[in-house]
């Protein structure tokens, strides 16, 4: 796509890779470039060196700060302190577990940073994998299980394990993401991300523990990857941006060489000394806390370091030995901004890992077509010889797709057709429906046993099994029957005898007929799918075709990639 005129938001724009892409992407002159970045200072400054370098440019800098993983309120705060906090804990654990509503999502700094810009081009250089994996779930776990031992679990610290958890975070991010992309019509989404071991394998010699290789290293791969997966996904959705990926696998380097303070986490490391004549003897117990006789010195460790931005900052030793042949090499952050900006302006760079994905997955076949039919055929016929229907187990959810084809079936047995059901009233589809499913012993069972309620048709009464599918079931032990609950429910998963329901049905089955009735009929290509010869011409009321058409046209549940 065309960069010229566009309102483009980095986020990790003072990065490493952020601060590159910048460079490139003024080569095609964008119209806005919105930088965002963890701390004020560095977006700051990011955008006061652009405007030092491209004094005579049309492109407007704007500077964003905060943490995008956090609700606004906490956007400026330091993540430990929020988590340290029993009731901010507890609201970041509801953030990430419960559903996601629009009070929740328009709290969220993400949201509000994306629709606040409504960027044509979102490009995110953050290290997500570190950002999420590095909470170091496995040594609060430890620290756990050592109370759990002594009988005397602390509750703090299993909310700060369920606050850590990898996943559902990663899941509420993408989630996120995925809605204030949607609501500001992004047309693309680009991401920078990793490995997590420089293009290393199990055998990488860098490690976060005694162990090799660290989980705490390969927790932070595993993130990687469930997100470029979440990516793929997302690109699979129709009506949405643009995604692509390029996942760097090797060390990038460099931003700055310098000789200064050697910060840890932000801060300057500070010297510590202990004399010579104060060595420990060994034996006993060692003591993590014992400060005896180590002396403050005061000062800070300063050296010459190469700074490689997100990744560290690094001695001259220690750089030479990482990007060494045969360990984790080095790849530039101006060949990353070059190749992704070329991929933007619809370049093929071989780089796009959500290309490649698309490109080696095995999706449908022909053959697999081909034998659908007969498949079906055969399950309707042994439905014959056993006198039996086979309709919903849910097994395969969402309940909402059990319940859909239970109330198609019903559809069915009453009028037969398409035709005669748009001609019956639905106040008496709703009453034969209900003496369906009092006389019928084993259809109704089979609802109730598979977690479906059904809604009898005053609206009134409901029938229910030991299992109940929708709502579900949390920690919440009841909720109000409400008539706006009730609503709620019967449209994700309680069969509704409702006429009300059946009104509903209608709506869909008219346009069904609407839409087969606009193909031409002199036109015998392979343009449409849905004629009336698929429908056979309105006589039948096929449950499985007609729940897939609700699937794609009413719950925008379609694929169009193959």
């Amino acid at each position: 796509m065309q960069i010229e005129g566009k309102k483009i938001l980095i986020l990790g724009g003072f990065g490493l890779v952020g601060s590159a892409i910048c460079h490139e992407l003024m080569k095609f002159s964008p119209s806005e470039l919105i930088i965002s970045s963890l701390r004020q200072n560095e977006a700051e400054t990011a955008v006061e060196e652009l405007q030092n370098e491209y004094k005579n440019t049309t492109t407007k800098f704007v500077a964003r700060w905060g943490n995008i993983f956090a609700r606004t309120q906490w956007k400026d705060e330091n993540w430990h302190d929020v988590v340290a906090d029993p009731k901010n804990r507890r609201d970041y654990i509801a953030d990430i577990f419960l559903e996601l509503d629009e009070t929740l999502l328009k709290r969220m700094f993400l949201y509000e940073l994306i629709t606040e810009f409504k960027p044509d081009i979102v490009i995110d250089c953050i290290n997500t994998a570190t950002g999420i994996a590095y909470l170091d779930i496995y040594s609060t776990t430890a620290k756990a299980l050592v109370q759990m031992q002594e009988g005397n679990p602390d509750i703090d610290v299993m909310e700060k394990i369920i606050a850590s958890t990898y996943i559902p975070q990663l899941i509420r991010h993408i989630q996120i993401l995925q809605k204030a992309l949607l609501d500001s019509k992004t047309q693309m989404y680009f991401k920078v991300g990793t490995a997590g071991t420089g293009g290393m394998g199990f055998n990488i010699p860098y490690t976060h523990s005694e162990e090799r290789p660290s989980r705490v290293l390969m927790s932070k791969t595993a993130v990687a990857g469930a997100q470029t997966l979440l990516l793929y996904i997302m690109a699979r959705t129709p009506n949405g941006p643009l995604v692509k990926e390029i996942k760097p696998t090797a060390a990038i380097a460099w931003k700055k060489i310098a000789y200064g303070e050697i910060k840890r986490g932000g801060r300057p490391i500070e010297l510590v000394d202990q004399p010579y004549e104060s060595a420990l003897e060994v034996g006993g117990d060692l003591v993590f806390d014992d400060f005896t006789n180590i002396i403050d010195k005061n000062d800070f460790f300063r050296a010459v370091f190469v700074d490689t931005g997100e990744n560290g900052t690094f001695s001259r030793a220690e750089f030479e030995t990482i990007t060494s042949l045969g360990q984790m090499e080095i790849v530039t952050p101006e060949e990353i901004a070059t190749y992704l900006v070329h991929e933007i302006r619809a370049g093929n760079t071989g780089r796009d890992v959500i290309a490649a994905l698309d490109a080696s997955t095995l999706g449908p076949t022909y053959r697999g077509g081909l034998l659908r039919s007969s498949a079906i055929e055969k399950l309707r016929k042994i439905e014959s010889e056993t006198n039996s229907e086979s309709i919903a187990f849910e097994l395969l959810g969402p309940p909402r797709l059990s319940k859909l084809l239970f109330e198609a079936n019903l559809i069915k047995k009453i009028t037969g057709s398409m035709h005669n059901f748009l001609t019956t009233p639905s106040e008496e589809i709703a009453l034969k429906a209900e003496e369906l499913i009092k006389n019928n012993d084993l259809l109704r069972s089979q609802m109730l046993s598979i977690g479906l309620v059904i809604l009898l048709s005053d609206g009134k009464k409901y029938l229910r099994g030991k299992e109940v599918k929708i709502p579900v079931h949390k920690a919440i032990k009841s909720l109000p029957l409400t008539s706006e609950n009730i609503d709620k429910w019967c449209n994700e998963g309680w069969i509704d005898l409702r006429p009300t329901n059946f009104n509903y049905w209608k709506t869909k089955i008219k346009e069904i007929i609407q839409q087969a009735e606009s193909c031409p009929n002199d036109d015998t290509s392979s343009r449409f799918t849905y004629t009336k010869d698929y429908w056979d011409n309105f006589e039948t009321f096929n449950e499985g075709k007609i729940v897939g058409w609700i699937f794609e046209y009413e719950d925008k549940g379609w694929r169009f990639k193959r």
